[in-house]
């Protein structure tokens, strides 16, 4: 029943998504100063674009209610689909605040702020909503689901699913190749706080902690090189892969717990899309 009621209105609605997507790499490559997005520049460096390149971000913020607007005015879904892209594009602009804060805008981080819990905050507005959320939220609006509970029982295991995501591109942009990952590694330098950065301050020592006061947060290739190596000796890698098989397992769980009528099989897709991918 989802995925049939989602088929009926997926091309225009598939459309909002990629527009949002789109929407937010642009003005977070330009925040980020990060130089590759999917292998090709990014789009604020195209004909020397530069800045002005935020005004096509919010271009295209406002293409996505037009075209929500323009196919789906007076069918049943339309107020839930226009509240659904509003209340996840404010939590996602939300997330990206967090982490500006927590990186000190620009500045040297307090890695004092570096916590796992701040890391889940960060990590369920700026990337889980958007990523796992939305997508399956509006296909049960254009299924015709109107189910409190239904929409209540996704949500959590989305929710985990969009945290998955989000470390794993931790661990790409740290660790991964980036001819394949097709993004440059910007976290580093920034001084953004990932998954890798905050177990990595649970496990140093007051030496190692220095050596990340000192390097984290600054452009200069042999501070990052120093940080990657940190994060190498305190075996991160290992901690990493034994986290990912771990949360697999776990979600699979969770899964197969949802009642109601949901599609265990939609659930269990969007986690195999993702486990142990390379890009």
């Amino acid at each position: 029943m989802l995925l049939n009621g989602y088929k009926k209105g997926q091309h225009s609605s598939s459309t909002d998504l990629s527009m949002m997507q789109a929407y937010f790499f642009i003005i977070d490559d330009i925040i980020d100063r990060s130089l590759v997005r999917r292998g090709k520049p990014c789009w604020y460096r195209y004909s020397d674009i530069g800045e002005a390149a935020a005004n096509d971000g919010v271009f295209l913020e406002s293409a996505i209610y037009y075209i929500i607007r323009k196919h789906f005015n007076g069918r049943e879904c339309y107020v839930d689909l226009l509240d659904v892209f509003q209340d996840i594009i404010f939590k996602t602009t939300m997330g990206e605040c967090l982490e500006l804060c927590s990186t000190n805008f620009g500045k040297k981080p307090d890695l004092d702020l570096f916590t796992m819990d701040r890391y889940n905050s960060i990590v369920e507005c700026k990337a889980s909503y958007y990523t796992c959320i939305l997508p399956v939220t509006a296909a049960m609006y254009l299924a015709g689901i109107k189910d409190p509970e239904m929409f209540k029982q996704a949500t959590p295991v989305l929710l985990e699913i969009g945290r998955f995501y989000q470390i794993q591109d931790d661990y790409l942009s740290c660790f991964g190749n980036p001819e394949i990952c097709g993004k440059d590694d910007t976290d580093i330098q920034e001084g953004k706080c990932t998954w890798f950065i905050v177990v990595a301050l649970q496990r140093a020592t007051p030496e190692q902690r220095k050596i990340l006061e000192e390097c984290y947060g600054v452009s200069d290739p042999e501070k990052i090189r120093r940080v990657r190596q940190l994060f190498t000796d305190l075996n991160l890698l290992d901690a990493y892969s034994t986290f990912e098989e771990k949360t697999y397992n776990l979600i699979n769980v969770h899964i197969q717990q949802i009642s109601n009528g949901l599609p265990h099989d939609l659930f269990l897709r969007l986690l195999e899309q993702i486990y142990r991918r390379t890009s």
